[in-house]
């Protein structure tokens, strides 16, 4: 069955899609070597990466120009998942990667069937930014003993720290040399380039093109170095080594039940961060091309792409960012492009990869680095400690606890201090009380607004649903409240807010009222919505109520207005 975008495919597309696919997977070459390197995996795993599962993602996939492929959270992901239990590079750890590929596939691919998208939902921003941003960190620690050129061993990020620093006294010059001269270049390109281009009022689009392009500028500049001064042989500047030549083979398997013990909840973790990377980043893109996100059958996509990913390159896959913005500059207007892309990276690993084993990996290493120093997101960091401290220790939460727990443990710290945050604000709910802005039916804060009051009359608006979690706080500010005017005869709880109302609370609310009645002050309610409404109506406090439900604010402050002026003689009728 033919996907919708290949059905109705617009022939004015067609060059810009041909293009765009060309020059994305021209310009992505260094990326895939880099991330097969960083995951651990021979660096043809990220050029086969590029193929397949591109082409997967491409026929099930809902967004038009997100690119999947190796990308760098699924990398140093892998990474840690895998070191502890295999030699990188090994033909087990190779097994071990397609394994922890088919499991984050398949669950990845039964979230999209069951239409569970929302589930992209259940991460905030700041711990997603928090996560993304340890593991930035962690990336850069792996890629230092790269850049210099030190024989660091390790089975984790910080073992290798480690190592490299114990070895800091053999690094090789050359190789640091290439790296700073890599690491400045594109850093230069990456942060003033584009600016630079518009004080000289020259194209700044044209300027986004060689920021795109100057990674691979900058490696064939470095590769070109190393084979004219043979920098490999007489300095000992490492490089990739042979690459494999071909496509190729599709290997079938079923993992172990070992392995899946081993790699059920590092697969759940990064099916999960994957769903929210892949959703999120889409809607982003089909906000700014005006279109439709399908969030399950983006998790479809992916799922099926990473599925692909495991029978042949053995890399788990995701919706990567650099990809998908060198995609949409390049022009890519469908997924034709990423088809392309992927039929253009096929005809590279048939005839190209031998222009491969001279990169020296110390500039591979640099281009890992730089896009890992702007995945290190300190403006959302800055944002929410300016906006709401919560969010903002709840950021820095889950990217110390990836530095210092590690990966599983670091987004399970994430999720536990979001929890916490939801709860701590569910149980101290904003109570405010409140009066009639004067000629209007408009209700406010008495604190912030001169308004006009009811004698005896209290109206308490509370902004949260109840529950056993917050009752006690609701019950501390009501007797603060009623402590400090005996005169109340009537106190009217608006419930514009409060969308549920669970058994503990009814239960409190009924014994508030029988409470209150003792002292000779009834008990209203306003504003009441009608799921709310549909449960109380059974609950002995709708049948006790000691005084009225009210259809509005403004209703019950008219009808308790009328019977003081009744009182006290001031009402004509």
């Amino acid at each position: 069955m033919l996907p919708a975008w290949l059905a109705h495919y617009r022939k004015e597309n067609l060059s810009s899609d041909l293009l765009a696919g060309v020059i994305v997977a021209v310009l992505v070459i260094p990326q895939s070597l880099a991330y097969a390197l960083l995951a651990g995996l021979p660096p043809q795993a990220g050029l086969y990466a590029s193929i397949f599962p591109v082409v997967v993602y491409a026929w099930l996939g809902s967004s038009s120009v997100q690119a999947v492929g190796p990308v760098a959270i699924t990398a140093i992901m892998t990474f840690s998942v895998l070191s502890p239990l295999a030699a990188p590079g090994s033909a087990h750890y190779i097994e071990l990667a397609a394994a922890l590929a088919l499991c984050s596939g398949l669950l990845t691919l039964a979230f999209g069937v069951m239409r569970l998208g929302f589930l992209s939902q259940l991460l905030s921003r700041p711990v997603v930014s928090g996560f993304i941003s340890g593991s930035a960190v962690l990336i850069i620690i792996s890629q230092l003993k790269s850049l210099l050129g030190v024989p660091a061993t390790g089975s984790n990020s910080w073992q290798t720290l480690h190592s490299t620093l114990m070895h800091l006294q053999e690094t090789n010059l050359v190789t640091l040399t290439l790296s700073v001269v890599a690491m400045v270049w594109l850093l230069l390109s990456r942060y003033g380039l584009v600016e630079m281009a518009r004080r000289l009022g020259l194209d700044a689009r044209k300027a986004e093109v060689w920021v795109r392009v100057m990674p691979l500028v900058v490696l064939a500049c470095a590769s070109t170095a190393v084979v004219l001064l043979d920098l490999d042989g007489k300095q000992q500047v490492a490089v990739v080594g042979t690459v494999a030549e071909g496509v190729g083979t599709v290997k079938l398997f079923i993992p172990g039940l070992d392995a899946l013990r081993v790699l059920l909840i590092p697969a759940l973790i990064m099916a999960f961060i994957g769903t929210v990377q892949n959703i999120t980043m889409g809607q982003a893109l089909a906000t700014k091309r005006r279109e439709r996100l399908d969030p399950n059958r983006e998790l479809v996509g992916l799922g099926a792409a990473n599925v692909a990913a495991a029978f042949y390159s053995g890399m788990p896959v995701g919706g990567g960012l650099s990809r998908s913005a060198i995609n949409l500059s390049a022009g890519a207007q469908t997924p034709l492009a990423s088809m392309v892309a992927a039929v253009s990276m096929l005809l590279i690993v048939l005839t190209g990869t031998h222009w491969f084993a001279r990169l020296p990996l110390a500039v591979l290493a640099a281009s890992i680095v730089v896009a890992a120093i702007s995945m290190i997101d300190v403006k959302a960091f800055r944002q929410a400690w300016g906006y709401d401290r919560a969010d903002a220790f709840a950021m820095l939460g889950t990217a110390f606890g990836v530095l210092l727990l590690g990966l599983e443990l670091g987004i399970a710290a994430g999720i536990l201090l979001s929890l916490i945050t939801l709860l701590v604000r569910a149980s101290t709910p904003h109570i405010a009380v409140i009066g009639r802005i004067a000629g209007t039916e408009h209700f406010r804060n008495v604190e912030r607004h001169g308004v006009e009051t009811v004698p005896g009359v209290l109206l308490l608006r509370i902004d949260e649903s109840l529950f056993f979690g917050n009752l006690s706080a609701i019950e501390a500010r009501l007797s603060a409240e009623l402590m400090k005017d005996a005169r109340i005869q009537d106190l009217v709880l608006i419930m514009s807010a409060v969308n549920r109302v669970d058994t503990t609370a009814m239960e409190l609310l009924t014994d508030l009222n029988r409470d209150l009645s003792e002292r000779g002050i009834r008990l209203h309610l306003a504003e009441v919505k009608g799921p709310v409404q549909d449960r109380l109506v059974n609950s002995p406090l709708w049948k006790s109520l000691t005084g009225k439900v009210h259809l509005s604010v403004n209703s019950a402050f008219e009808t308790l207005n009328a019977e003081r002026l009744i009182e006290t003689g001031l009402y004509v009728i």
